[in-house]
C-alpha cells in the first residue's frame, strides 16, 4: 500500500544503500596486504563485524570517542583470534583502514533503480552517524551524491541517531516537517525508532529487528520501496 502525503525521504547510508561489509572487507584485505599482516581474513571479520558492532554502539550513546572506537574495534578482534598487534601497527592499521575504505565503493542491489525511481517524486536526503570526512567521500566515490538534496551527519552536529536532535536538525535543513517525511534505514533503535520518536514515517530495511515487539513495515531488498513510495 502507498503511502500518501510524504514529500522527503530520508536515508542511513552505511548498511542502506552503501554496501558497509562488502566494501569494509575488501579494505582490510587491501591494509593487511599492505602492512604485510598475516591472519585469516574470513576469521579476522567474522569477528569484527560483531566487535565493530559494539563498539558502534557505544559510539552512539556517546560513551567513547572516535579515537577509541577506531583503536579497540581492530586491537580486540586481533586478541579474539589469538594474534596481537603491537599499539603503533593498530594506529597504522586504523589510519590505512579510513584511508582505503572509500576506494572501494559497492551499493545494495537496485541502489541507483530505487533512486532514479524516488528522486522524480521526492526530496531525497541522508541522516548518518558516520563521520563527516569519510560519508560525503563515499557519497562522492560512488557517485550518489547528487541525488541527495542534504546530508546530516552526527558528527557534525554533535549528537547521533536516534538522539531526537539529529532527525530535527535534518528536517529544518531540508525545509520540511516529520509528518510529511519518511525514514529508511537498518538500525532499529538508531534509524526507525529514533525516527518514530520524533513523528516520522519508517521503513525498516532488513531482516533482523532488535526489537520485534514494535511493527513497522519492513523490506528485505531495496526495490521494494516501490511497494510503498
Amino acid at each position: 500500500m502507498k503511502i500518501e502525503g510524504i514529500t522527503d525521504v530520508f536515508f542511513d547510508l552505511d548498511h542502506t544503500l552503501w554496501d558497509f561489509d562488502k566494501n569494509s572487507a575488501l579494505t582490510f584485505k587491501t591494509i593487511f596486504e599492505l602492512n604485510k599482516i598475516e591472519v585469516d581474513i574470513d576469521m579476522f571479520l567474522h569477528h569484527y563485524i560483531i566487535i565493530n558492532f559494539n563498539y558502534w554502539k557505544l559510539f552512539r550513546d556517546e560513551k567513547i570517542d572516535k579515537e577509541v572506537l577506531r583503536f579497540k574495534r581492530l586491537n580486540d578482534t586481533f586478541m579474539a583470534i589469538n594474534h596481537p598487534i603491537l599499539p603503533e601497527i593498530i594506529n597504522k592499521l586504523s589510519k590505512d583502514y579510513i584511508e582505503h575504505l572509500t576506494n572501494y565503493n559497492y551499493l545494495y542491489e537496485n541502489t541507483i533503480e530505487v533512486l532514479d525511481y524516488l528522486k522524480q517524486k521526492y526530496r531525497l536526503h541522508i541522516i548518518s552517524n558516520g563521520f563527516h570526512e569519510v560519508q560525503n567521500k563515499k557519497l562522492e566515490n560512488s557517485n550518489i551524491q547528487h541525488y541527495f538534496k542534504t546530508v546530516t551527519n552526527g558528527e557534525s552536529i554533535g549528537v547521533k541517531k536516534p538522539n531526537p536532535k539529529i532527525f530535527n536538525h535534518a528536517l529544518d535543513c531540508a525545509k520540511t516537517s516529520a509528518k510529511t517525511s519518511i525514514m529508511i534505514g537498518d538500525g532499529f533503535e538508531a534509524d526507525i525508532i529514533g525516527a518514530m520518536n520524533v513523528g516520522m514515517e519508517v521503513i525498516f530495511f532488513g531482516t533482523n529487528k532488535e526489537n520485534s515487539e514494535v511493527e513497522v513495515k519492513q523490506i528485505s531488498n531495496l526495490i521494494q520501496l516501490k511497494n510503498y513510495l
